[in-house]
């Protein structure tokens, strides 16, 4: 059985509660009626009416409603941040209007406007041949490519690129897939400068000149396709013949690293040899220069005496013959022992032991 204060129900009548009468009299306004009042009253000088009934006060309430949804819609929508590596792409009703630096930036808010932001300074890195996050696999599908004395070889490359910055949009736009058009490009390019070379060429000499040359061609084709990339390097990671012929290459390759290493040896004992012998070589030809410079004096200096003497015979022939003779028996019976005869006598000269002390030899002479 239900409670009854004095009967007639649970509730007395209108106001009392279960524990009898109630409070009376006018109850005052909550804080959010008071506060709807107050909004009402202030913008009842925004409709052409100064008054109205309950459906006026809700039109009003919904205007309200609707623009402070605007205003914060507009205030929170339309401010970005656009980080140090980025770029932002802005959009209006899907159209591109520009583009904007790092930092706080302004666009139309959601639906209106969006905001594409791309990390043009990061590097991107895409792997042809192989994979290195499963452990650096082979993909033969990718890395076998025909040389040009067609032969096979497993090419296994990476190219390093980055979104241009000076036209972001390209890459957002002008391709679908951008990352793997970079890496189709790079296999096509790679294949083609390949296919150029011998397989003696790829496996030893030509590799340098194979890096340069992929990345300038991608540059052009990707430019050509305004894919808005850079290609800032191309690194061969390996150029492997086939597994069933390796083992013969890599003599092939050894044999031709001793040849070179021989070259080199040769060279370094020509460079070593020759200036050496140049030296010798100069060293002669100064010698024979000296001594032809002396020949030259001597012969001069012999010419000169003989043109004086012959002056001087011409003035008196009998005293220069003279002492031409005199001169000449000096020099050459000056150093030897002699017999001088003061005069011819009618009998032969005698032989005699000469024992001058003077005469005697020197110590060690033969006897």
């Amino acid at each position: 059985m239900s409670w009854n204060n004095q009967g007639g129900g649970p509730w007395r009548s209108p106001g009392q509660g279960p524990w009898g009468q109630g409070p009376t009299g006018p109850q005052p306004p909550s804080d959010l009626e008071e506060w709807l009042r107050r909004l009402q009253q202030g913008l009842r000088g925004l409709t052409p009416t100064g008054g109205g009934g309950g459906g006026g006060g809700a039109a009003r309430l919904i205007l309200v409603v609707a623009l402070i949804a605007l205003v914060a819609w507009f205030a929170l929508g339309s401010f970005y941040t656009v980080q140090p590596n980025e770029v932002g792409i802005n959009l209006v009703f899907g159209r591109y209007t520009g583009k904007t630096a790092n930092g706080l930036n302004t666009n139309w808010p959601w639906p209106i406007g969006e905001v594409i932001k791309v990390p043009v300074w990061d590097q991107q890195l895409t792997e042809v041949g192989y994979r290195s996050d499963a452990g650096g696999a082979d993909i033969l599908a990718e890395s076998q490519m025909l040389t040009g004395d067609q032969n096979i070889v497993n090419v296994r490359f990476r190219v390093s690129w980055q979104i241009d910055p000076t036209d972001p949009e390209d890459f957002v736009f002008n391709i679908l897939n951008p990352r793997e058009t970079v890496k189709a490009v790079a296999e096509s390019i790679m294949r083609e400068v390949v296919g150029l070379k011998t397989i003696d060429g790829v496996l030893t000499s030509d590799r340098k000149s194979i890096e340069p040359d992929v990345q300038q061609r991608m540059q052009t084709v990707l430019n050509g396709y305004h894919a808005g990339v850079l290609v800032k390097q191309v690194q061969l990671q390996s150029v492997d013949a086939p597994a069933q012929v390796i083992s013969a290459y890599r003599d092939v390759t050894a044999a031709q690293q001793d040849q070179q290493r021989a070259v080199n040896d040769a060279e370094t004992y020509a460079n070593s040899v020759v200036p050496e012998a140049e030296g010798r070589a100069s060293r002669i030809l100064a010698e024979a220069n000296a001594y032809k410079q002396q020949t030259i004096l001597d012969a001069t200096g012999q010419t000169s005496r003989y043109s004086q003497i012959y002056a001087q015979y011409k003035n008196a022939p009998g005293v220069t013959r003279e002492r031409m003779y005199l001169e000449t028996m000096e020099r050459v019976l000056g150093e030897m022992s002699k017999t001088i005869l003061d005069a011819p006598s009618a009998s032969a000269p005698v032989p005699y032991l000469a024992l001058d002390p003077t005469t005697q030899k020197p110590a060690g002479a033969p006897k």
